[in-house]
């Protein structure tokens, strides 16, 4: 992920204060699993391209990242201005102060000037193919001449052209006839990739945004009568106790389910549990959650 700061006076204080943006989203994308972070100061045009800004927010920002689970020494930061172009793709004139960024990697030190050598620095994540295929989908359409065409992003496994696959919770099997990306018909879709595949014998009605596509004869994903969630507390006013019943985003999925039982309150950081059965949480707490749908899922 790329941390976006602003370095102008005043924006750079909002955004990391107890309620700022800045830090719900590093703490969002921690939550969500991204491990791989560049931290962009932009706008430092508007500082007079000043070094001594430029090391005050490194040092806060990185207090507060190793607070959410980072460790700075594994981050890029890099001073640039999007409305000049400064330190984006070439080296910027305006601070020959600043010589290069430099991070710990998996193999060694890594080290570069500019935006495009961080994000180019990045080690790509392993593709789960070989998991079973789900497949949450984003839409389904009616094409005149081909059919029923359902679109969503492969997660993981691998999707292709005579495998049979099952829709849940609809519960509806099929065999997937071709599989295309950007109009281009493709052997396989694999993880990552947004896909549109044509089904035989299946109405637009029959499945939704939200049902899951998976391998019939490979772990088909099933329905779900409850499941155990890591939960955390970004800002709610107030204690949340067993009842409470928030509308849940699950992939494409848009379904309100009840906090059946807080199971425990668990460390954001680490996942080590702090506390069984806790009777109610609140804003900054993590806890594990047993959540029952209103609705199929």
């Amino acid at each position: 992920a790329i941390l976006i700061i602003a370095a102008g006076t005043g924006e750079f204080e909002a955004g990391i204060s107890k309620d700022g943006q800045t830090r719900e989203h590093a703490l969002l994308a921690f939550t969500l699993g991204v491990r791989q972070l560049i931290v962009a100061v932009n706008k430092m045009d508007t500082t007079k391209w000043s070094q001594d800004r430029f090391n005050e927010i490194v040092k806060e920002t990185s207090s507060f990242i190793k607070k959410v689970g980072y460790n700075p020494k594994t981050v890029a930061f890099v001073p640039i201005s999007g409305w000049h172009g400064d330190n984006m793709i070439e080296p910027s004139n305006e601070m020959p102060w600043f010589t290069s960024w430099s991070r710990e990697g998996k193999t060694g030190p890594l080290k570069g000037k500019t935006l495009l050598d961080a994000i180019d620095a990045i080690e790509p994540p392993v593709r789960p193919s070989d998991k079973p295929l789900r497949l949450p989908l984003q839409d389904v359409y009616k094409i005149g001449g081909i059919g029923t065409v359902p679109v969503g992003r492969v997660e993981t496994g691998i999707i292709k052209a005579g495998m049979v696959v099952n829709f849940a919770p609809s519960n509806v099997t099929t065999e997937v006839k071709s599989v295309e990306m950007h109009h281009e018909q493709l052997e396989q879709g694999n993880p990552g990739d947004n896909v549109g595949f044509n089904v035989k014998n299946v109405s637009v009605k029959d499945i939704r945004r939200g049902n899951v596509a998976s391998d019939s004869k490979n772990d088909p994903a099933k329905e779900a009568a409850s499941f155990n969630a890591q939960v955390i507390v970004l800002n709610h006013p107030g204690q949340i106790g067993a009842g409470y019943a928030p509308v849940l985003d699950c992939h494409t999925a848009h379904i309100a389910c009840k906090f059946a039982e807080l199971i425990e309150k668990i460390d954001r950081r680490t996942g080590k549990s702090l506390e069984d059965a806790p009777k109610f949480v609140k804003s900054g707490d993590a806890a594990i959650v047993k959540l029952i749908p209103s609705k199929p899922m």
